[in-house]
């Protein structure tokens, strides 16, 4: 029995990015006219990050993490209701349901992240047009980062001939001068070469 491993770029599933990305937009909004402060409001928009509900899960992420919601500063000053209702009694017995009921709570919140996963990638499969080359299809594959000099550089390299269909998406390939290219190529990084 063989054992093919085809080449493949590394991805990331795009939570920093999309963290990232809420981030900026939050810097963006606060910094209307004073660009140069952008350091200073950093600890704020993660705080509100982390302690706004998140529209998939429908949880803080600081309630997640410390099984209890935050408060804000201007919570804790005298005048707020929450401050002035306060009744500790109360607060214990509410934090111990609180305590009993936040494993079901994680798990709701993981069973909505993976509903969430499985909906995005079936609509992304939905999308995509499968790719079966043929012995003797002529194919162009993917550049590697290395090859590409600049921006304007070309993103698929030479014009191959598949030589060999192995299993789950791989091909060998070759040139036209008849020289084999020594790794397999996964059919994502492969497209069709019409001269």
């Amino acid at each position: 029995m063989q054992v093919f491993a085809s080449i493949e770029h590394l991805q990331t599933n795009g939570q920093v990015e999309s963290a990232n990305r809420v981030l900026l937009r939050g810097l963006k909004r606060r910094l209307e006219k004073a660009k140069g402060t952008w350091a200073d409001e950093v600890p704020r928009i993660m705080w509100a990050y982390h302690t706004i509900p998140q529209s998939t899960i429908k949880e803080t992420p600081f309630s997640l993490m410390y099984e209890s919601d935050a408060m804000i500063f201007f919570e804790i000053q005298e005048s707020s209701p929450r401050f002035q209702n306060f009744v500790a009694k109360e607060s214990n017995e509410e934090r111990r349901v609180n305590l009993y009921l936040f494993d079901k709570v994680r798990e709701e919140a993981h069973i909505k992240v993976e509903a969430l996963k499985r909906s995005a990638e079936y609509k992304h499969k939905s999308k995509l047009k499968p790719r079966k080359f043929q012995v003797v299809d002529l194919v162009m594959r993917k550049a590697h980062p290395y090859q590409l000099e600049n921006k304007l550089s070309p993103k698929w390299t030479g014009s191959f001939c598949v030589i060999e269909v192995l299993r789950n998406g791989a091909y060998k390939l070759e040139t036209f001068e008849g020289g084999i290219i020594p790794r397999t190529w996964n059919e994502a990084n492969l497209k069709f070469y019409f001269s």
